[in-house]
């Protein structure tokens, strides 16, 4: 059966305006959305990105940070926004694996969002409060051991890598520890360093200034390998802890159904960005490292977002963690 001349005028239209609209891309403001606080390691990534964005794009780029429910409120408004391109997110780990695991949401965090760039990549680090009588993990350990369920311990979220780093700390270390609940890092930073708190599971970045500060102890690394900006301080497997490597990486991504083309600008702009030298010295005094050549494709982001949900999610779910 033949289709109407109509119908066929229509849709060709239809696919004319969708295709000048990626060729015009962007011809307004991007929003960018950051499910965290201002401040925050994630916070900080996106404005960078974005400070590039809106002079190779040549459009202003908004950060706008979308806080709540472990990251999955500011991930929902995206999963929603139109496939335009003009909302995009800076997520996380805990964004991206570690909230999605146990909140109940409608959307898929790999299926429901497009790709665009993987982002730099941090560690986590045991940090403590500068009057614990610990000066070392070693030490630590035997605190927490002595003083059961004593000691306080900052997360940013249920399934935060915050959250998922003192668990299995506690559970490697045969310790327990209490959880304060934060909605970001930057104010479970500011009562770290005000004492108000013990300890912290935190992305390695933020703690860089308080800790060559005097402001707050570091105790281990939870990476296979010392940390570059600080490499006094040991990993966990250097102090007898096997298990214990938890990569923080970011990443961006479009809401599903935005069009190649417009996936495409992105992502080509992203990677200019974190080619950029001044761009690398940024990240670089975050002591965070950008992702090679090869691992700034949108495949990439996605395949490696794929693997670290068939890691964590069996492992996050098996623990049992709860909504408090």
């Amino acid at each position: 059966m033949r289709m109407p001349t109509a119908v066929i005028t229509f849709a060709l239209a239809l696919a004319s305006i969708a295709g000048a609209s990626a060729d015009n891309y962007p011809s307004k403001q991007v929003t960018i959305v950051v499910p965290f606080p201002a401040g925050g390691p994630t916070d900080t990534v996106a404005r960078i990105l974005a400070d590039h964005l809106k002079d190779t794009l040549g459009q202003p780029m908004l950060v706008e940070n979308v806080t709540g429910a472990g990251a999955t409120i500011g991930l929902g408004r995206v999963a929603a926004a139109a496939p335009d391109g003009y909302t995009i997110i800076v997520g996380n780990w805990s964004a991206f694996v570690g909230s999605p695991a146990i909140y109940p949401v409608s959307w898929n965090p790999l299926n429901d969002f497009e790709p665009v760039v993987r982002l730099p990549v941090s560690s986590l680090m045991i940090v403590g409060k500068t009057g614990l009588p610990a000066n070392n993990a070693k030490e630590l350990i035997a605190w927490l051991k002595a003083n059961p369920g004593k000691a306080t311990a900052a997360s940013v979220g249920a399934g935060s890598g915050a959250h998922v780093c003192g668990l299995y700390f506690m559970d490697k270390t045969q310790t327990n520890f209490i959880f304060a609940q934060y909605r970001g890092g930057a104010p479970a930073m500011q009562d770290l360093i005000g004492n108000q708190i013990d300890l912290m599971c935190a992305e390695a970045s933020q703690t860089l200034a308080h800790v060559r500060g005097g402001k707050m102890k570091a105790f281990a690394v939870m990476s296979k390998n010392r940390w570059k900006p600080l490499p006094d301080v040991p990993t966990m497997e250097d102090v007898g802890v096997t298990g214990m490597n938890i990569e923080f990486w970011h990443g961006l991504w479009a809401p599903k159904g935005t069009p190649k083309e417009v996936v495409a600008k992105l992502n080509a702009a992203a990677v200019k960005a974190l080619d950029d030298p001044a761009v690398q010295k940024r990240i670089e005094a975050l002591g965070m490292t950008a992702p090679t050549k090869a691992e700034q494709t949108p495949k990439s982001l996605y395949d490696y977002h794929k693997a670290e949900l068939d890691k964590w999610w069996p492992i996050i779910k098996a623990a049992g963690i709860k909504i408090n």
